[in-house]
């Protein structure tokens, strides 16, 4: 009986993640530049944190009952036994790389942006993918109500200019440890009224984070949401002010917000102010988050710091950005679209090809070509294929006279240049 081999499977990228080619990665680099540009007249400076740190760095700072932690962090185990986990969310890392770095000793605040893939094993969906960029902001070493309006402007400003048009602001405050506990005692109460009606999912949460269930997308729980106690009726005087403050400052730079009294994030770790910037479709009136953050004064200490951190971050999700109808389509600085074709025939001019190359690009002229082919005829198609206004000719006559042939592609007139004009030809006829 003849023996079959087994079909070779066809390898894929893995489910949830994809290759990002051609425009729509210039267009994630164009965004980057755009917002980095942004962030650094605001006052933030660059960080880039390792994309793998200890699991613990996430299971200490991002809390028992989140989803993250209880089901989408992708971890593994290395030969030494270390526990290691692919980031979830920058925030963490770089808290601990402030604390780790001695960064306290620093003046404060520190104002860091960092940029860059995370990973969570999420159901995938329009506009969210298991490994996904962030642009995070983040200022550290103070508790001051103005750096939450920061992060709120830097972020409103980054979307503007991203091409956002229909943006606002959906803000609220779960207050501190000091008024936090007697709002939760209230919640609580309030849900094991509605027991029979909430959903398992929800439940469950109520016995490790009852929190979250203000933010759950369960139908059954969100109208139970609609009069479950408010955490604004329970802040204390001083997070009362801050939140006063923060709307305040808001109003001044005319950012248009909401109060959204079920807004609380799913991350254990914040306190007080919350935010997402929403972005209405103006047809559907459907809204998407393209932005999320808040301050998180206690995160510092979960993560060894001996005492309190106080700090505010945001993140903007880089896909959905780009992936948007309205996006500006933003292009990088460094990339210029070459509007020459550079071609060459027989060994002498192939052998000295790089080094006409290296003339255009030290006059800064960007060029396409195919110098792996010997045809002038398919040279030259892929010229026109391209949509490209000139051609530049570099045959074995060239190459002994040290000359090239430009050629107008339009009208097919063509000269011939000494290597020396070269550069001074190109800038004053394109």
């Amino acid at each position: 009986m003849e023996n079959k081999k087994p079909k070779k499977r066809q390898l894929t990228s893995v489910k949830g993640m994809r290759d990002i080619i051609d425009d729509q990665y210039y267009q994630f680099q164009g965004f980057f530049e755009k917002a980095q540009e942004i962030a650094l007249y605001y006052g933030f400076k660059p960080i880039e944190t390792p994309i793998v740190e200890h699991e613990d760095v996430f299971t200490s700072s991002i809390g028992i009952g989140t989803d993250i932690i209880d089901k989408e962090m992708y971890t593994l185990k290395t030969k030494g036994g270390d526990h290691l986990a692919l980031r979830p969310e920058h925030t963490a890392g770089i808290m601990r790389s402030y604390i780790e770095n001695g960064m306290q000793a620093l003046p404060q605040p520190v104002m860091f942006y960092s940029y860059g893939p995370v990973f969570r094993h999420d159901n995938p969906q329009k506009g969210r993918y298991r490994q996904f960029w962030q642009f995070d902001m983040d200022v550290i070493g103070s508790d001051k109500s103005i750096l939450d309006a920061l992060v709120i402007k830097t972020a409103w400003t980054i979307l503007s200019e991203a091409g956002a048009t229909n943006l606002s602001v959906e803000i609220n405050s779960i207050g501190d440890k000091e008024c936090r506990s007697g709002y939760i005692k209230e919640l609580v109460s309030y849900y094991k009224k509605n027991i029979n009606s909430l959903p398992a999912i929800d439940r469950e949460r109520l016995k490790t984070n009852p929190l979250r269930i203000l933010d759950s997308k369960e139908e059954k729980t969100i109208e139970i949401n609609q009069n479950a106690p408010e955490t604004l009726s329970h802040l204390c005087p001083s997070c009362k002010k801050h939140f006063k403050e923060v709307l305040e400052y808001l109003e001044e730079t005319e950012i248009p917000y909401s109060i959204n009294k079920c807004l609380v994030r799913g991350l254990s770790y914040y306190t007080r102010t919350v935010i997402e910037i929403v972005e209405e479709d103006k047809e559907t009136g459907k809204k998407m988050t393209m932005t999320a953050g808040g301050r998180y004064d206690y995160l510092g200490k979960q993560l060894g710091s001996k005492k309190d951190v106080a700090a505010v971050g945001i993140s903007i999700g880089v896909d959905r950005i780009v992936e948007s109808s309205w996006f500006a389509k933003l292009s990088p600085r460094i990339i210029k679209k070459p509007k020459i074709y550079f071609i060459q025939l027989g060994f002498d001019a192939k052998l000295k090809s790089l080094n006409v190359i290296e003339i255009l690009r030290k006059g800064k002229i960007p060029i396409a070509q195919s110098i792996s082919k010997d045809n002038l005829g398919a040279q030259l198609a892929t010229a026109e294929k391209l949509g490209m206004g000139y051609a530049i000719i570099f045959g074995q006559k060239e190459a002994l006279e040290g000359s090239v042939i430009f050629r107008d592609m339009s009208n097919r007139s063509q000269e011939t240049i000494k290597l020396p004009k070269l550069l001074e030809y190109i800038k004053k006829i394109t």
